[in-house]
């Protein structure tokens, strides 16, 4: 099974980190989080990783050269100039065989503990119930970044929560694909604002929800949360 992961982010957030890497290279718990995802993503039967990179993208090639030394087997796609996530994982696709019908695409700066042969099993029932569905995404629930305050009818604050689950839930940054969709990614531009909702229109994009562990690693904080959580393992 091949992989496409989009590794070209810049992390203005987590500067000087990423003076002089891209974001998906920062360290966590000492191995880069593209390193963390690559364990992620053998474990789910992958052994072909396309890595779409830009901005210093010499680094990404440096640590992981032809895959090897970490079980896979590494391909890189280089984009000249920015073109959009959307663009990015088109860009990609030439580096997937023909027989590959599902590709595994992950944003270059999440980290989870979902397994990926749940997301597999559900896209295979999927396109078993319906031969055009073309994406599963994994979303997660929505945490409050406000800690709520709960009050009685009488205005008494009666208590505080904090990192409070709501009823609303996000895409995680952690797809698989069947490799029809690249007719409908953009050239240039983000697949979530174009393809994803023509998909979700015509009922060919289906969810996972997920309540395992997972960090967007944004900032300095969700490095720290992420380090926390990896470091207890």
């Amino acid at each position: 099974m091949y992989a496409l992961i989009l590794a070209g982010g810049k992390g203005e957030r987590l500067r000087p980190l990423t003076d002089t890497l891209p974001k998906p290279m920062v360290p966590v718990c000492g191995k880069p989080i593209l390193e963390h995802q690559v364990e992620w993503l053998k474990v789910g039967g992958v052994t072909d990783v396309v890595f779409l990179s830009g901005y210093q993208a010499d680094a990404i090639q440096d640590h992981f050269r032809d895959g090897k030394d970490f079980g896979i087997n590494a391909h890189y796609s280089v984009e000249d100039f920015p073109l959009g996530r959307g663009g990015a994982i088109k860009a990609g696709f030439p580096n997937i065989p023909s027989d590959e019908d599902t590709v595994a695409v992950l944003n270059g700066d999440v980290i989870t503990e979902e397994p990926l042969d749940r997301l597999k099993a559900v896209h295979r029932e999927r396109k078993s119930d319906n031969s055009s569905h073309m994406a599963t995404i994994m979303v997660v629930p929505m945490v409050s970044p406000y800690g709520l305050v709960d009050i009685d009818p009488s205005d008494t604050i009666i208590g505080f929560r904090e990192k409070v689950e709501m009823e609303h839930w996000i895409n995680a940054g952690v797809y698989l694909f069947d490799r029809s969709i690249v007719d409908e990614l953009p050239d240039l531009g983000d697949h979530e604002t174009s393809t994803f909702p023509r998909l979700a229109d015509v009922g060919q994009l289906a969810a996972v929800r997920s309540r395992k562990f997972w960090q967007s690693v944004d900032s300095f904080k969700d490095l720290r949360e992420a380090e926390e959580r990896i470091g207890n393992r």
